[in-house]
């Protein structure tokens, strides 16, 4: 059963804030905090080894709690610092050489861009961008005419980091294995907000970060590696985490995720990493999920009913991430003033999706988030500000 109340006893920052910025840096529950400062607390007093040593076993459990989310395996999962590193690590493990092709989407994150066009440019591989349909989505028959035996990548955002839209991965992964190309899905904007399968989705790779809809803290992240793959893809960076020196001239890959990841960390973090997934499993993906979205329509249908108000979501099914402008002020200005009254919103520019935002002439748009802990009171004091500020 759906408990709100519990939830937001869980959750301080809901107690006095109106907080719609989940896809930006969640609200982490009470659980979490604990857990971290319990932790942090341990090595002051006995040093960071011995307090890791007696997390032993919780430590291990962490792998196992992330990968439940998804429906994976334990040994699917890397733990890393961040959905960024996540995305990058695999990406940079990829056997690329000249005349390869990766392809992105239109609603391409500027990071995974940025870190596409630089290896490319460097090998003499092609970096091109399929069309989105007139929903937003990827383009299914443009990919289809795009591909070819030369494509070894295709990027797939799952949800975008400026609007509701969720890309079509199945069918995406099913064409882009027919020739023999990978998939690495960015789903920093998913995990947490919607049911995600990896079984289901089908995808050889997906990065993830804690600190969004998870609400597990900053500085944590995963990455999931489809099983049988990890062989056919060698990390940049290897360390006595990720292999083992086994004579002066040698080292062996770990056979399983862990291959990329480093042996130092943030324990404390990861803990709470674990402890948020725990969280959720607790709830129930599938709850929180539907809690999401009914929040998020709730927004779309008062903001899209106000004069003055744009909705620039698109696509159906629409997740929880709910972008819009008011008429006549700055995105920006819209962020401040709401911000005064205490509601936390935050501002999407064009330089973080730069395909998708230029094809629909937008500079910047304001993206309200509400998670599963927002109640009506709060949603209701958000659409009364917004039509204030739009009149």
């Amino acid at each position: 059963m759906f408990d709100l109340d519990a939830i937001r006893l869980d959750t301080p920052g809901s107690r006095d804030t109106v907080f719609l910025d989940s896809a930006g840096s969640s609200l982490p529950p009470e659980q979490v905090l604990t857990t971290m400062i319990t932790h942090v607390r341990r090595e002051a007093e006995i040093g960071g080894y011995l307090a890791a040593a007696e997390q032993t076993s919780a430590l291990a459990s962490v792998r196992h709690s992330v990968a439940r989310v998804i429906g994976a395996q334990a040994t699917d999962i890397a733990l890393t610092e961040s959905a960024t590193r996540a995305w990058n690590d695999f990406f940079g493990a990829v056997p690329l050489c000249a005349g390869d092709r990766i392809l992105i989407c239109g609603v391409e994150y500027a990071s995974n861009a940025i870190a596409a066009l630089r290896r490319a440019s460097s090998l003499g591989v092609s970096v091109e961008v399929v069309p989105s349909d007139n929903t937003g989505r990827i383009d299914l028959e443009a990919l289809e005419d795009l591909i070819d035996d030369r494509v070894r990548l295709v990027s797939v955002v799952h949800v975008p980091t400026n609007g509701g839209l969720v890309n079509p991965v199945r069918e995406v992964v099913e064409l882009a294995h027919l020739h023999g190309a990978l998939v690495l899905l960015d789903a920093c904007q998913s995990v947490g907000q919607l049911c995600v399968d990896v079984n289901d989705l089908g995808v050889d790779a997906l990065s993830a970060t804690g600190r969004k809809w998870l609400r597990a803290p900053r500085g944590t992240g995963f990455l999931y590696i489809r099983p049988g793959l990890p062989d056919a893809v060698q990390p940049a960076t290897l360390d006595l985490r990720g292999a083992e020196w086994t004579a002066p001239n040698s080292y062996v890959p770990a056979t399983d995720a862990t291959r990329f990841e480093l042996w130092e960390t943030s324990v404390a973090a990861r803990l709470g990493l674990g402890a948020a997934a725990d969280y959720l499993l607790d709830i129930g993906v599938d709850v929180a999920a539907e809690q999401i979205r009914v929040r998020a329509e709730r927004l779309r249908i008062e903001l899209s009913s106000m004069r003055g108000v744009s909705v620039h979501d698109r696509g159906a099914p629409l997740a929880g991430i709910v972008s819009f402008t008011v008429h006549c002020l700055p995105a920006t200005e819209v962020r401040d003033r709401l911000a005064a009254q205490r509601i936390t919103v935050t501002v999407s520019n064009r330089s973080s999706t730069l395909v998708d935002m230029t094809a629909r002439g937008l500079d910047a748009v304001v993206r309200a988030s509400p998670h599963y802990f927002v109640d009506d009171a709060d949603l209701d004091t958000f659409v009364v500000a917004v039509r204030e500020l739009a009149s």
